[in-house]
């Protein structure tokens, strides 16, 4: 069976119309914005302007637990926004977390570019990071990151390069963007070959980097901090397999796996990951030395992103 899409791609090629086949990937593969008009409730917030690459700007919730506290910043998935990530907040900001909810680029409200990547959401991260850093409410050696999808990829990404993160809370992580590429063509009834074979390699082209070097199945190798990969086990978007793959590729015993009920977007009662969460980020965060019982002037990690 033929979709519009795979026509389109089709006769594009033979037509010779590179240039209208490479529109019809990006288009494709471009994340719906979807703006929201949730807000944080019953606690204390206010909205932000972090600066980020290319000049472009990123919305972002900042939800403050007090001066110098361990905080965390919050990634959502592809397509979504940080209205997302309102389910955690209660509980986060009850333990003790300063909190920054952060919109991608073209994501949200934040500024657009010229596309979206897993990436471009590690540089996101990592600039909420810097900014983070420098607010009084957040301890500096004290950061961590929760990602969605991904989200939870680019938070991988990130730990991986950039030494202030001291916690990674992966919240289903594919484990590979060519096999999360391939179950997209599967969805679009588009053939690997000759068709899904350019756009795995066109992809690469525009965002920069080979899938291989970004792979959470590889950065986790490359991660020195804790990390907790949490994985639905109704997971239809990204099976559990992946999360398995990512727990299998690990270097460090300071990696674990928590299996719970859910699928990719809903883990329903939140009471049992909740809870896994809470003891995880206590254990690798809240209770390692204040940025005051180290020094300031000793040990600070963070680095401006490039």
């Amino acid at each position: 069976m033929v979709t519009a899409q795979s026509g389109l791609i089709a006769l594009s090629l033979l037509g010779g119309g590179v240039a209208a086949l490479n529109w019809g990937i990006r288009r494709s593969l471009a994340a719906p914005r979807l703006q929201g008009e949730e807000e944080p409730e019953g606690i204390p917030f206010r909205t932000v302007r972090i600066p980020t690459r290319n000049g472009k700007n990123l919305f972002a919730w900042m939800i403050p637990a007090g001066k110098r506290s361990p905080s965390l910043v919050l990634m959502h998935g592809w397509g979504g926004n940080s209205a997302a990530m309102l389910p955690l907040v209660g509980p986060l900001h009850a333990g003790g977390y300063t909190l920054l909810l952060v919109d991608a680029r073209c994501h949200g409200r934040s500024d657009g570019d010229s596309f979206a990547s897993l990436p471009r959401f590690a540089e996101d991260i990592e600039a909420a990071l810097f900014w983070l850093s420098s607010q009084e409410e957040a301890d500096p050696l004290r950061l961590g990151v929760i990602g969605h999808s991904v989200g939870a990829g680019a938070a991988l990404l990130a730990a991986s390069r950039y030494p202030g993160i001291k916690a990674v809370v992966s919240l289903a992580a594919f484990a590979h963007p060519a096999t999360m590429m391939r179950r997209w063509m599967q969805w679009k009834r588009i053939p690997y070959w000759p068709l899904g074979r350019y756009i795995l390699a066109y992809v690469q082209k525009v965002i920069g980097y080979r899938f291989d070097r970004i792979a959470p199945c590889r950065t986790i190798a490359a991660v020195d901090c804790p990390v907790l990969l949490v994985h639905g086990s109704e997971d239809r978007v990204v099976p559990l397999d992946d999360a398995k793959a990512i727990y299998g590729a690990r270097r460090s015993d300071r990696v674990e796996l928590l299996v719970v009920q859910g699928s990719h977007d809903d883990y329903g009662d939140l009471s049992q990951p909740i809870t896994e969460l809470l003891d995880f980020l206590k254990r690798n965060l809240a209770q390692v030395a204040t940025l005051h019982e180290r020094g300031a002037s000793n040990g600070q990690t963070n680095v401006r992103p490039e």
